[in-house]
């Protein structure tokens, strides 16, 4: 499981970054395994400097976690589903419990509150068309309040990056 750092829910002006805390982070965004020690040659910046950004960032919630970026493909899991959604109630209550719902769903791997005709957007992840109907059949259509589901299929990637600090 991937270390996730928790902050406080309460609203905080966002983390000052300076030039050095950037660098940091465009290293962490592409090798999240980098040592603080390699960092820091990198960066010009003894370890404890270093260490003390870092620990800084994830603290402030800048840094959220660390993961491994998995080949969807060499494990089972070569078909990507763009899945929108609309429910039929619109209130607080029935928004919450979709969203349990979709929390529990392991082949949604994103899931997003949109606008427009649709109320979500989920990313969806399954081994095979099979596999894709099983869980749009028996699980995503079987949640309470779904209104109406549409399906688009990932023919391929064009580009996909978790890099946001350039």
């Amino acid at each position: 499981m991937a270390k996730t750092f928790k902050k406080e829910e309460t609203t905080v002006a966002p983390l000052l970054l300076d030039e050095k805390d950037m660098s940091i982070l465009r290293l962490l965004q592409h090798n999240a395994r980098i040592t603080v020690r390699e960092i820091s040659d990198k960066i010009h910046l003894s370890t404890t400097p270093v260490h003390e950004r870092i620990k800084r960032m994830e603290e402030a919630g800048v840094i959220k976690q660390y993961a491994a970026l998995v080949d969807h493909a060499k494990v089972k899991k070569g078909l990507m589903v763009i899945c929108y959604v609309s429910l039929k109630t619109h209130s607080k209550d029935a928004g919450t419990k979709f969203i349990k719902t979709i929390h529990e769903l392991n082949e949604v791997v994103e899931c997003y509150n949109i606008s427009g005709e649709f109320d979500f957007m989920l990313k969806v992840v399954a081994e095979n068309m099979d596999d894709y109907y099983n869980f749009h059949v028996n699980k995503l259509s079987q949640a309470e309040n779904i209104g109406q589901v549409q399906s688009v299929f990932v023919m391929g990637i064009i580009k996909q990056t978790h890099v946001l600090v350039h």
